[in-house]
């Protein structure tokens, strides 16, 4: 059973930016603003590139990524969504993906990644294990 409630579910398919974070060889945690939608229980992210934050997950697939929704709640607090997991990078059609969640970010005209004959890229598979936050989904 997945830990993500649908309230957690509908923020991280909604236009909000996922502030990843992986760790780096010596500890220290890595930074990227990554869109991100679900995949079935896995929250996933398309790369046409192999970056840091990959290679981190790779050699360390513990993650964790945060998101603001926008609402401000009935006491006056802006409600975000924390999420910590396993990460797992596979080889998959990431241009496909992007332009999923382009057309959430973007638009839905939107054509990205530009160009065409896109290599098959790589997806972040992410399991999550814990939710908390400020938000409908901080009790589940």
């Amino acid at each position: 059973m997945s830990v993500l409630n649908d309230a957690a579910r509908a923020a991280i398919s909604s236009a909000n930016l996922a502030h990843l974070v992986t760790l780096n060889a010596d500890g220290s945690p890595q930074l990227s603003a990554v869109w991100v939608g679900m995949d079935g229980d896995d929250v996933v992210s398309g790369h046409m590139g192999d970056r840091q934050k990959l290679r981190n997950v790779r050699r360390d697939p513990r993650v964790a990524f945060s998101m603001q929704t926008g609402v401000v709640n009935a006491m006056g607090l802006a409600e975000y969504l924390v999420v910590r997991g396993t990460g797992q990078v596979v080889e998959g059609d990431a241009a496909a993906l992007l332009q999923r969640l382009a057309h959430v970010h973007i638009g839905p005209d939107a054509k990205f990644p530009p160009g065409e004959n896109h290599p098959m890229g790589l997806i972040l598979r992410i399991t999550p294990e814990r939710v908390s936050g400020i938000g409908p989904w901080a009790n589940t």
